[in-house]
């Protein structure tokens, strides 16, 4: 049997194996049965923008199991599922209802893994980077896998591929994940201790400040994750160097979490989000400017800030601002945050952006990004993150 962070990162990538594939090519599969952008937008954003309800529910309901894998192998299974209901033809409110469904349980897995190996890394003296990289590694695999693919077969595959993906999932929760504890004692906690964990979180003023202004840092990527190729191809760039340049930043992003650990550590979370925030207005406001080619490349790299610095830092601080018995709600509230309504509404505004003054777009991801960074700056009058 393979160390427990390997096993770790194996169940990341049984989770991000899928969603590497989804994530950038699901359009493909319903444009493919007739659907229109319009539609296509929809069926994309609703589960997005119902996170923060959709979100904390489920974080609620994982808690009230005895041990943390159980309720992830469920809603993997689950989800697997309802992809499994696409099949039928029924049309785009059926596709629409069901997308939002598995959507909604699939995403939500990512963060329940988050508590558990946070956990197991503090407790046994490992990096978390180690298991969530194999998991990012496992996301290029699958975008460069399933571009091939597609190039020569139908997208039908993709539907086939997503589906195995979250049974597979399900099936690596039981095997590789640890049978740890909800609660320290052991046992279930009841409804009315897991609503006041959740109630405790949402009146908690330094929990909600380091939530929304994680969110509005990483939510400020909306406009690159939906527009950057389009706007480097009005300028003059070929898809294949936007690929090129997709690829250092993620490539960055795994670099960050192999080895930057013992940098990490002495920097802090606090201090580690500024680092993103700041790096984010730089990031933003410098590509607003439609730098030359060979200037792309470092602010590229920026990605392992952003994005990844942003992350590590909100996952420490969440779990700092929590307890056991609320950690699946916290990290949950944290990714609706982030992954959920300001992203949703951020993607929304970014497409009429684009429109309106292409790349300048950008200038608005800078000031949402500056608004983050004055959040993160506030955090240092927060006791309970001192030390």
């Amino acid at each position: 049997m393979p160390s427990l962070p390997v096993r770790l990162g194996l169940f990341y990538s049984a989770v991000f194996i899928g969603l590497g594939a989804s994530a950038p090519y699901a359009p493909v599969w319903f444009a493919d049965r007739g659907l229109s952008g319009a539609q296509i937008g929809l069926i994309l954003s609703a589960p997005m923008m119902a996170r923060m309800l959709s979100a904390p529910a489920i974080g609620l309901w994982a808690d009230s199991f005895a041990l943390r894998r159980t309720p992830l192998m469920l809603l993997a299974a689950l989800a697997g599922g309802a992809y499994l209901l696409l099949l039928l033809p029924i049309g785009f409110w059926w596709w629409a209802a069901v997308w939002f469904l598995a959507a909604t349980l699939l995403s939500t897995i990512s963060p329940l893994t988050d508590v558990i190996v946070l956990a197991r890394a503090r407790r046994d003296g490992f990096n978390y980077g180690w298991p969530r990289g194999i998991g990012s590694a496992a996301y290029i695999v699958a975008n460069v896998a399933m571009g091939a693919l597609l190039a020569r077969y139908n997208s039908d595959l993709l539907l086939a591929w997503i589906i195995a993906s979250a049974l597979l999932a399900a099936l690596s929760a039981r095997v590789l994940l640890p049978p740890d504890p909800v609660r320290e004692g052991g046992g279930r906690s009841t409804l009315s201790e897991r609503l006041s964990g959740l109630g405790g979180l949402l009146r908690d003023g330094g929990f909600m400040l380091a939530v929304v202004s994680v969110g509005l840092i990483q939510s400020a990527h909306a406009f690159y994750y939906g527009f950057s190729a389009l706007a480097w191809k009005q300028q003059g760039l070929a898809e294949s160097m936007t690929g090129l340049l997709w690829g250092v930043g993620v490539a960055v992003e795994i670099a960050f979490l192999w080895f930057m650990e013992p940098w990490r550590r002495q920097v802090g979370p606090r201090r580690l989000l500024v680092l993103g925030g700041a790096a984010a207005v730089v990031r933003w406001g410098a590509l607003a400017m439609s730098p030359p080619l060979w200037l792309l490349f470092p602010i590229q790299a920026l990605h392992a800030l952003s994005f990844c610095a942003t992350f590590m830092a909100s996952l420490q601080i969440v779990e700092r601002l929590s307890t056991p018995a609320n950690a699946s709600a916290a990290q949950t509230i944290n990714s609706a945050f982030s992954g959920g309504l300001l992203i949703g509404l951020a993607t929304l505004a970014s497409g009429a952006l684009f429109d309106a003054v292409g790349a300048y777009g950008y200038f608005a991801m800078a000031l949402m990004s500056a608004l983050g960074l004055a959040g993160a700056l506030r955090l240092y009058g927060v006791r309970r993150l001192d030390g």
